[in-house]
């Protein structure tokens, strides 16, 4: 294990977006030494308003850019003097990947590919590059008899959004080996709570109840996920900068493995709905192709001392409760409540 890392000045890429914006959250009131610049273009999925609690902290700053901007992000890696990159920014859903991936390839491999070069720019200023990505990369658990998947199993991505997640860990890993630049890897299962754009699976089923919806089950509702609450996801990447060895690859997984259909009767359980359940419950057509599972091993990261702390009870009660204070936070919502929404076609023929 690293002794430790201290960082002075963070760039979080993708910061006002979900994630991200819980990760800035976390290091501007914990660390107050730091100093947190986040860096987002404000894409749909984005919300500036996710980072109301920290806007007029002295450490925190916000700069509005696209990572595919060499100029600008060469400017503001030199102007902030940046030590520290923790890479999130990305086109992250699954089904707006079967209809425009071409904005998956421009945003997740070459937009990476960018912020790569730029860092490689900077020589020894850069200390830590932490390159978020997702088990998606190591594709399908064909059963439920497998063994979790380790940091060094072999990656088979089987949609276009995990290719694109793939390639770019590719094109990080090479700036390790062939310019030394710091990287860390992290491969994270799904996760879920406040400040996510509702076109997932949760914050969806959450909004299409509040509005009366029957929710839109794709396929049977047999696969299943791995869910992590988000703060726990945040304290996680907290540890993995301050602890975790360069050129590694870390694991960020749960004990929450739920088939779609249970989150499904979760919800309606929390709403108060579970004995309608054939009136709330509508099955659609699958997607294109769905993994049935990923299952992944985070003994590396346990080991650096992180572990989870919400159940999944108490987390998709604090993020029903979020999105019915916040019904308003990213304004109208109904093209993400379709069964199978298409957020980034919609945005791109604007």
């Amino acid at each position: 294990m690293s002794s430790g890392y201290t960082p002075k000045n963070i760039l979080v890429t993708g910061g006002a977006g979900f994630i991200a914006s819980h990760v800035a959250i976390r290091l501007v009131n914990k660390y107050p030494q730091y100093n947190i610049v986040v860096y987002d273009r404000l894409d749909y999925c984005a919300c500036l308003a996710n980072l109301d609690c920290v806007k007029d902290k002295p450490n925190f700053k916000f700069v509005k850019g696209d990572i595919r901007s060499p100029d600008l992000v060469n400017f503001v890696l030199k102007e902030e003097n940046i030590d520290t990159i923790m890479h999130f920014a990305a086109q992250t859903h699954v089904d707006n990947s079967f209809g425009n991936s071409l904005a998956f390839t421009d945003s997740n491999i070459y937009g990476t590919h960018v912020l790569l070069e730029s860092a490689k720019a900077c020589g020894e200023q850069i200390k830590r590059f932490v390159h978020v990505s997702t088990d998606e990369v190591y594709g399908e658990g064909e059963d439920f008899d497998v063994d979790p998947m380790m940091e060094n199993h072999v990656l088979e991505p089987t949609n276009p959004y995990a290719a694109t997640k793939a390639g770019a860990e590719f094109l990080a890993k090479s700036y390790y080996r062939s310019f030394q630049l710091p990287i860390l890897l992290t491969r994270g299962n799904n996760v879920y709570g406040p400040h996510q754009f509702p076109e997932k699976i949760i914050p969806k089923f959450i909004n299409q109840l509040r509005r009366d919806i029957p929710l839109t089950i794709h396929g049977d509702g047999t696969n299943t996920r791995n869910f992590l609450y988000v703060t726990d996801v945040a304290s996680a990447f907290d540890i993995i900068m301050h602890k975790g060895e360069v050129g590694h690859v870390y694991n960020i997984g749960g004990q929450n493995e739920v088939p779609n259909i249970q989150v499904a009767r979760d919800l309606l359980k929390v709403f108060g709905k579970e004995k309608e359940e054939e009136k709330w419950i509508n099955h659609v057509s699958d997607r294109k192709f769905n993994d049935l599972r990923y299952t992944i091993n985070s003994e590396k990261l346990h080991e650096l001392g992180w572990k989870e702390e919400y159940t999944w009870e108490k987390g998709l009660k604090e993020t029903v409760e979020w999105y019915t204070t916040h019904e308003d936070r990213y304004g109208n919502i109904d093209a993400a409540l379709l069964a199978h929404p298409r957020m980034l076609d919609a945005v791109l023929t604007k």
